[in-house]
This record gives C-alpha cells, structure tokens and sequence, in this order.
C-alpha cells in the first residue's frame, strides 16, 4: 500500500499559492519572454475562428477590416500598456481586492461573482472551439455556430467535457504552469493560422498579389451583409479591435496578470497578442471562412458548416486541428484561472483550486450552448460594458483624486461595506448607455424616445461603441459621487479633523 496521506493531494494543491490576498513577492516577478508569450498565445485564440468569419458575415469592406482593426489593436495596445501595467506593478494585487479597496466588500462580491459567470461563458467558447477540432478528427458532427438553437449529440458532448476537464486542471495549477504551456504554444499558432489563409487565396482565384485586392472585395469582405446579420462597418472594426477586451485594459482585469510583470513597459507586450491574433488572425481566419464557403457551396451544400474544426481543417488540414485545439486551450486556460480568482472572492473559505474546478464545470456547460458562440459578438460588448467601470475607478483613484484633493479609496479608509458612489457609477453608466442602445433595438424600449429630449432621441447608438460614452460617464458619475461623500465626511467630523 502507499505511504502517501490520503490529504497530499489537497495539501499539494493548496501549496499552488497565488497571492491571491496580498502583492505579488519579488521573487516570483517574470519578463519579457513569459508576457510575450501569453499575450500571444491567450488572443491567438480558437475564437478567432469565429470573429473573423462573424465580420464576414456582417459585411464589412476589405478597407474596414484592414484599417480599422489596425487603428482598434493599437488604441488596445496603448490601453493595456499606459494605464493597466503602471498600476499592476506599482499595487501587484488582483483587481478584486484593488475593487475592494474603493468599492467595499459587498460590491466586490457582487462584480466578483458575475465576472466569473462571463468568465466561463468565454472559457466555454474556447472550449467549444477545441471540441470542434477534436470531434472531426473523430467523425462527430459539430454544431453550426449559426444556428442559436441546434443541440450538439451526446457523443459531441462527451468530447467537450473530455476537453475542458483537461483545462480546468492546467488552470488549477496556477500562473506558472499557465506561462509555461503558452511558451511552448505560442511560437507556431500564428504560423499556422498565416498559411491557412494564404492556402485559401487560390481556391478564392488570386493567382499574384495584384489579384488580392479585388477579390477581397469581391469574395471576403464584401460589404454586404449574409441575411439575418447586422450590416458592420469601419467604426464596428476600430470598435470590436479595441472594446473587446476593454475589461481587461481599460477594466483594469488585467492587472491581475501583470502584477507578475518586472517593469510596466511589458504592458506593450499586448501588441504581440494583439497584431498577431486579432489582427493577422481575425484576417486569415475571414479568409478561411470565405474559401470554405465558396467551396461548399460550389459542391451543393446549401448552408455550409463553418465551424472552426472543419474551416481549419480545409485551409491547414491536421496541422490546422492541432491549432484549434490548442488555439482554444492556450486562452481557455487563463480566462478560467481568472474565473477561479473571481469566484474565491465571493466563496472567500474555498481554495483557490475547488473554486477553479467549479469554475471549470460552469465552463463545461457553457461549451455545450452553440447561443454562446452565435452571440459571441454581443456577449463581448456588453461584457465590456457592464464590467468595466468598477476598473476604471481603479485607475480615477490612483491617478486622479489625489490631484483633486480627494482621498483614494475611501471605502477602505473609512472601512465601508459598499461605496455608493461606485454603485452609482457603475450601475448609472451601464444604465444609460444600455437604454440609449435598446430604444432603437428593442420594441419593449421604443417609448422611450417620446420622453427623451429631442437630441438623444435621434442619437441612434451602436453597441460597440458604448463602451467608451460608458467609461467617461462612470467616471463623472464617481467622481462627481465621491466630492459629494467626502464632502458629507468632513461636515460630519469635529473642526479640525480630517478625514
């Protein structure tokens, strides 16, 4: 019989530490190379098997798709680089007890909590991601993700939970098991992902360069929209470049990753994940998409599958399954350990991997709703929208009220359970930005413009870009908030103490 205690397993699985109540020690900081590395392997990603074909679909211009993602990805890079990493490496905490510094601990929960939740449902998209390569190599069927409502089989099924117990447990063991399995990945994807779309070109007729860009317009990005999409366009492309992630940059989420970073130029480290992948790989991707199509259709299937599977498997064959397998995991991994941090806030006696596993399980049934993939446009805006705010308070408090004369994070120094400014920040700017979007989308909202003043009346907003109106309004709405506070403290204090 063994000598091993039945409690190690739990023992060693508590020793995985993540610093995850108190700043990162100097001797766990990393460089460039591990930055590098998982930037460019996190938005490398299975999806981008899917927002490259989505822009397809919603018909934007060969013109929008390469200068509009250009300008999105650099305004991203900047983000991540001059207002995310300064504070992760001066702070070196999570965001969530960055939150609860300035929010107090019950808004904390509740940001925690539903962060979480989306968390899995993008970890779950990975995961369907991955399954779709793993199933055509096993002769399964994949869901069309154009289809919101088909049901995968229960063999399809059987596959995604195979696949994402494999990435919960590389989850579980924590940032530098995540660092090390994205430095071996991350060298090849975008390789492969550039020769499956160059292999497309001549199935699409371009024979020389001078060929490209005619049929880009003509057969990739047409400007039209596929019927039952919304017709995109150049804002759509600067919008979903930069707004995608705009938790993580202007949202502060990241400082929970940089927090590891030596110096805060590594924040610049973004652009390899950026130009690489939601660049180079929501084109090649499109590309893909459109050859597939085009090839379907001219063998007389009349609505195409074009998951990612059999799109990669037609443009870059195994070599294009391995990429989506890992393509998937190498980003399903990192939103999942962000997932378990998130969920141990609001379940603050589990261990950190417990919670990753439930958070792993949450992902797992996620992958198996093909509405997540469908959406998965719309679930990234508003998950930016309604997300962001309390990060951005994040940098207001550390960079701006203490030039205002106001104290940063108040909560915490007058040890408050909630912050009302910040509820009103938050839950106002997601307010108003969300009725000014559903007064023109959604007949339940169309009153709305009777009450309205005539000038937001005829403002007719678009989606992606409320986030930033969302940003700039949640700042005012807490700074203005946090005056009238802080102002109401001293009234309260004896003359001549402050607060």
């Amino acid at each position: 019989m063994s000598n091993i205690p039945p409690s190690s397993i739990v023992e060693r699985l508590d020793a995985l530490y993540e610093y995850d109540r108190e700043p990162v020690s100097e001797d766990k900081l990393y460089g460039w190379k591990t930055f590098i590395a998982m930037f460019s392997s996190e938005h490398i990603a299975g999806t981008e098997f899917i927002l490259g074909p989505l822009l397809v679909m919603h018909g934007v211009t060969a013109f929008d798709v390469f200068v509009g993602l250009a300008v999105g990805n650099l305004l991203a890079v900047l983000s991540w680089a001059l207002m995310c990493a300064p504070i992760a490496v001066r702070e070196r905490l999570t965001i969530y007890w960055q939150i609860r510094r300035l929010a107090g601990p019950y808004l904390t929960v509740l940001y925690s909590g539903l962060f979480a939740i989306v968390l899995c449902l993008l970890a779950g998209a990975m995961v369907n991601v991955s399954t779709t390569a793993v199933a055509n190599v096993a002769g399964v069927e994949s869901p069309n993700f154009l289809n919101d409502d088909q049901i995968p089989s229960l063999a399809w099924i059987a596959i995604a939970v195979a696949v994402g117990v494999v990435v919960a447990l590389l989850a579980v063991l924590g940032f530098e098991q995540l660092a090390h399995f994205a430095k071996v990945a991350a060298p090849w994807m975008p390789c492969v992902f550039l020769a499956g779309g160059l292999a497309s070109l001549a199935s699409l007729g371009v024979e020389r360069p001078s060929d490209f860009w005619a049929v880009a317009n003509e057969k990739i990005w047409t400007g039209v929209a596929q019927e039952g999409q919304i017709q995109y366009g150049f804002g759509h492309c600067v919008g979903l470049a930069w707004l995608c992630n705009i938790s993580q940059h202007m949202g502060m989420a990241d400082v929970t990753i940089f927090r590891y970073a030596k110096k805060w130029q590594m924040g610049f480290s973004s652009a390899f994940g950026m130009f690489l992948g939601h660049y180079m790989a929501w084109i090649c991707s499109g590309i893909m998409c459109a050859a597939f199509t085009v090839a379907e259709t001219a063998a007389g299937v009349e609505k195409p599958n074009v998951n990612p599977g059999n799109i990669a498997m037609f443009s870059a064959g195994y070599a294009g399954l391995v990429c989506v397998v890992l393509a998937g995991w190498t980003t399903a991994n990192p939103t999942l350990y962000r997932a378990g941090l998130a969920f141990q806030v609001a379940t603050p006696n589990w261990r950190r991997w417990a919670v990753t596993l439930f958070a792993g399980a949450v992902m797992i049934v996620a992958a198996c709703i093909p509405a997540v993939n469908y959406y998965l446009d719309r679930i990234v805006a508003y998950y930016g929208l309604f997300f962001m705010p309390l990060g951005a308070f994040i940098f207001i408090d550390y960079w701006v009220f203490p030039r205002l004369g106001l104290i940063p994070y108040f909560a915490e120094h007058k040890r408050l359970l909630w912050s009302w400014p910040a509820a009103v920040g938050w839950l106002g700017s997601f307010t108003i930005c969300f009725l000014l979007y559903a007064k023109d989308q959604y007949p339940m909202f169309e009153w709305l413009n009777s009450v309205l003043p005539e000038f937001l009346a005829n403002y007719h907003a678009d989606f992606f870009l409320q986030v930033l109106p969302a940003w700039l309004i949640a700042v005012l709405l807490y700074t203005v908030c946090s005056f009238l506070q802080q102002a109401g403290s001293r009234r309260e204090l004896p003359s001549g103490e402050h607060p």
